[in-house]
């Protein structure tokens, strides 16, 4: 039997996710992740959903409810370029504004959850999936900050770090291809656009009907198709400038060699996104 061909995780995020019809795709990831029953209320508007072809970065904002009935606004974005942990602050708090109720008090500050598909290299680390949060300890204790009974039934919290924003990044590039658990079974289809037949996530059965290439209608498969072209457009243009700057170095007998050629590489990079 034929393997099905499934659209690309990016490309369904960005195109296809947002659709409620096809909530219960995002609702199955994010309820392995969390290991807990997520549900989708609605996609909140976003700024960051554009269509151009030279989008290479892109987020949907959803506010959900988890099985403790707490409403959370979740960001879920892919990423294919370098600059990132900045913006990824940035982001966190910008949507702490926008989602806040202007004359409400500060105990009103919806939690946010960001979640980051990596498809580049981030920082050091050899695990797959990072998760982050924020805690205060004590200089001198060490113990760290919780909050009081009062505290708790006001924010409807049980810690200091359930109120600041969390981050998990998915690093799909540091997995090896092994499904251990049924988390594991969706960032395999996250690295590879492939749902084995012997995966029971949940989710990924509706992925696989609804994410076939060939069910896209023809308009759609064609924009499908320039958009994995542009990939390796760009992959081949940092390849082959990266390699480039390399050889003139050592052409050069420069101890510095390595430096320009990576320098170069940005420089054409910021050229060829936002011109001269």
């Amino acid at each position: 039997m034929k393997q099905r061909q499934l659209i690309s995780f990016d490309w369904a995020l960005k195109r296809l996710l947002r659709s409620k019809a096809n909530f219960d795709i995002l609702e199955g990831f994010l309820s392995e992740l969390f290991r807990e029953d997520v549900r989708i209320l609605e996609v909140l508007e976003s700024e960051s959903n554009q269509e151009s072809r030279d989008d290479k970065f892109n987020r949907v904002d959803l506010k959900v409810k988890n099985g403790r009935d707490e409403i959370i606004i979740i960001e879920l974005q892919y990423e294919r370029e370098w600059d990132y942990l900045q913006r990824l602050l940035y982001g966190t708090a910008k949507a702490i504004t926008e989602h806040m109720t202007e004359g409400k008090p500060y105990a009103n500050v919806v939690k946010i959850i960001s979640i980051s598909i990596l498809y580049f290299d981030l920082g050091r680390g050899n695990d797959y999936i990072y998760v982050g949060n924020t805690t205060f300890k004590g200089m001198h204790t060490h113990e760290e900050l919780g909050l009081d009974e009062g505290q708790k039934a006001l924010f409807q919290r049980s810690s200091v770090a359930a109120i600041f924003p969390e981050y998990y990044l998915i690093k799909v590039k540091n997995f090896d291809d092994v499904a251990r658990d049924t988390l594991d079974e969706w960032i395999y289809f996250l690295k590879n656009a492939d749902i084995r037949e012997d995966f029971t996530a949940r989710g990924l059965d509706k992925a696989k009907e609804k994410l076939d290439i060939l069910r896209l209608p023809g308009a759609e498969r064609k924009a499908y198709e320039r958009y994995q072209d542009d990939l390796h457009d760009q992959a081949s243009f940092v390849l082959s400038t990266y390699g480039a700057g390399k050889w003139e170095g050592r052409q050069e007998g420069r101890q510095e060699g390595r430096q320009e050629g990576e320098a170069a590489i940005l420089l054409k990079l910021l050229h060829r996104k936002f011109g001269e």
